[in-house]
């Protein structure tokens, strides 16, 4: 499989993301961040290539001293172009680990609790039980008042995922509409990050 992107695909993607970061970011520092935080840890499940990476380092970097990424995901090709791209500096530590979302508690790198489960485009719809599962062991490895973020791709798919995490024990904080959402051109039912949720626990 190629995983390169053409010069438009680049440009739609950075828009994509543009439009992502200006939600997440009310959203976030409205939600955690009201304190000084030495040290930020943010689990990315499902990662792939891990193109938020930099808009949550974009978000979260003025707030902490020291910010740590982990992104997870069974896609090992898909996680090394992520590990290409993001590379560790002195204020953000990148990791991104070959493993099963569904069992988070059995990896010994993930062991210390996170501020911020995030997923991007989350499948509920394909596969209700194994991400009623991954729900659950995100909300396993978060911090007392740690969020648990969600982006979806259509509107059944979201209500779903909604109602999944709240029987899971979580509180449904907010729930957003992207008025800017692109519409996929081979799935005109499915527009990018259409909905975004944030649940506490």
């Amino acid at each position: 499989m190629n995983f390169s992107r053409t010069n438009l695909e680049i440009e739609t993607l950075q828009e994509d993301l543009s439009q992502l970061q200006s939600l997440l970011t009310p959203l976030i520092s409205q939600n955690l961040l009201n304190r000084e935080n030495e040290h930020i840890r943010i689990l990315n499940l499902a990662c792939g290539r891990a193109d938020e990476s930099g808009i949550l380092k974009k978000i979260l970097q003025p707030y902490t001293q020291h910010l740590h990424i982990t992104g997870v995901d069974i896609r090992d090709r898909e996680l090394d172009t992520a590990r290409s791209i993001w590379r560790s500096d002195d204020s953000t530590q990148f990791d991104f680990l070959h493993q099963d979302a569904t069992k988070l508690d059995e990896i010994a790198q993930l062991s210390a609790p996170f501020d911020i489960a995030f997923m991007r485009h989350q499948n509920y719809w394909n596969g209700d039980l194994t991400w009623k599962r991954i729900y659950d062991s995100a909300l396993h490895r978060l911090k007392s008042q740690g969020l648990l973020i969600i982006t979806s791709y259509f509107d059944r798919e979201h209500i779903l995922a909604l109602t999944a995490i709240q029987q899971l024990g979580a509180t449904l904080v907010t729930t957003i509409r992207n008025p800017s959402s692109r519409t996929i051109n081979d799935a005109p039912d499915k527009s990018v990050d259409r909905h975004i949720a944030v649940f506490k626990i």
